[in-house]
């Protein structure tokens, strides 16, 4: 099963998915603009015959990936033409929105020449900011918050959400809610101390603790890993990237997912295990050149506070963010452990029609890149630690939330967080996600709202809840 390469797709894409509506339009009348046209009746059939039939006849390369495209229509509900941008005989680009969600994207094709005009190259989609145009009218937040109650109950009803959500303004919840199965054999519903497995937003933790650990003076940030991690095997690792590279994914560290973590999946018992895997690799790029995803550079960062500290991962983890945010129910014990209030994660990136378990997709167990568990509850309650300085002081809580790097979603990358700005008003925060398991966190400081969601399903389960909270939760 090739779910940690899905898991990537899945991750891209939901991770850059955010919003809006708008008007039909006509397609004028030229080669390209019929290819298209062709291609979105197609796809939003969602019939994966006739998707493979199109394929098939107009855009060969991509049959060998019909299961991942067919993946990615039942996650957009299919597309909306909003927008013709440009139209030549062979080119065309338009915007177009989701129909199971407020997120836009820019779509460009390029066809052949000659009859029969099949598309040449790939079919560029790729997520952008909602066009002022069709800008979503903010709402009050008693507006806002019974159109998210309205969206969760829709959703799970439809079989395309299963979790708990919490929203808060100013430290006190305006609503909560949880909804679905945490266990599905034994209907168990999920409730608002329900544990859901949350997997890269554990990121913030980890960045959180190489701040304490800054902050306290015991590292420095523009410091190599190599003078931490004396023993890494890559030289050019080792002496190039810096703390602030793998905070800020600009290290080339590359991932850990594909091929030889299926084969040693459950051999990867410590932070050390995945060192020994991929430790010799060298740079995939200059260190500090560009933004590219790495989770094999937070793996990095976890076996860093561990040497700094003294103290395991997780141990330092439980008692120096956990326990003074007043986190009780979060943890990330080995996936052996039985954990009474944890959901059973359902996913359908298998090819699947239906939910199934996602066991036989986890790791032994979660890393300093992702994984481990939390609720609802505890990410308000971690947030709020954050604002109110309990696990940084002011410098290094904006050090930490502050954007370094510019990302290709046109948000910016802080250091474990996401720094984004919609409709002038900023919010830090991650998501996770990965087979049976979705989870978003956004803290807006000067609005005071904080919006967490998590689910036991495949993404974009919570991020469809979280950024239509986003995008309606007043501004003043």
């Amino acid at each position: 099963m090739k779910t940690p390469i899905r898991r990537g797709l899945v991750l891209a894409v939901t991770t850059l998915l955010v919003a809006l509506a708008g008007v039909a339009q006509q397609v004028p009348d030229t080669a390209a603009e019929k290819q298209f046209s062709a291609w979105l009746a197609a796809f939003n059939s969602g019939d994966r015959a006739t998707l493979l039939q199109y394929l098939e006849k107009n855009y060969p390369q991509r049959v060998g990936e019909i299961d991942g495209v067919m993946e990615f229509r039942a996650m957009t509900g299919g597309f909306e033409l909003k927008k013709v941008e440009s139209s030549e005989a062979t080119k065309f680009t338009a915007l177009v929105k989701e129909k199971d969600s407020d997120q836009f994207a820019r779509l460009s094709m390029e066809v052949e020449e000659a009859a029969p005009h099949k598309v040449k190259g790939v079919i560029d989609l790729r997520a952008c900011p909602t066009p002022a145009e069709f800008k979503q009218a903010r709402m009050s937040e008693s507006e806002a918050v019974a159109g998210v109650k309205k969206l969760a109950e829709a959703r799970t009803a439809e079989d395309k959400f299963s979790g708990a959500v919490a929203i808060s303004k100013n430290g006190k919840i305006i609503f909560e809610q949880a909804y679905g199965l945490a266990d599905r054999d034994k209907k168990t519903p999920n409730s608002l101390s329900t544990q859901f497995r949350m997997g890269s937003m554990n990121k913030m933790f980890t960045a959180t603790a190489i701040l304490q650990l800054a902050q306290a003076g015991k590292l420095k940030l523009t410091d190599p890993l190599g003078k931490y991690l004396t023993d890494y095997p890559n030289h050019e690792i080792a002496t190039k990237v810096t703390i602030h590279h793998l905070l800020t994914h600009t290290g080339g560290t590359g991932d850990f997912f594909g091929p030889e973590f299926d084969k040693h999946r459950l051999e990867l018992k410590t932070l050390q295990d995945y060192v020994k895997l991929y430790g010799t690799r060298s740079p995939e790029f200059e260190p500090g050149s560009k933004w590219e995803y790495s989770n094999y550079g937070f793996l990095l960062l976890g076996l860093i506070v561990q040497r700094v500290s003294g103290q395991d991962y997780y141990e330092y983890v439980r008692e120096h963010i956990f326990k003074p945010a007043g986190m009780t129910s979060s943890d990330s014990l080995p996936e052996e452990q039985a954990v009474p209030g944890r959901s059973i994660g359902y996913t359908k990136l298998d090819g699947g029609k239906d939910w199934k378990p996602n066991a036989d997709t986890l790791p032994y167990r979660g890393t300093s890149a992702g994984g481990g568990y939390t609720t609802v509850e505890d990410l308000q309650k971690f947030a709020s630690a954050l604002l109110n300085h309990k696990l940084l002081d002011a410098e290094h809580t904006e050090l930490l939330t502050t954007g370094h790097a510019d990302t290709p979603r046109g948000s910016k990358y802080a250091y474990g967080f996401m720094d984004s700005r919609e409709d002038g008003v900023r919010s830090f925060g991650h998501g996770g996600g990965a087979p049976g398991m979705n989870g978003d966190l956004r803290i807006f400081p000067e609005t005071g709202y904080v919006i967490a969601v998590l689910a036991n399903l495949d993404p974009p389960a919570a991020e469809r809840i979280s950024s239509y909270a986003s995008d309606r939760l007043p501004v003043k």
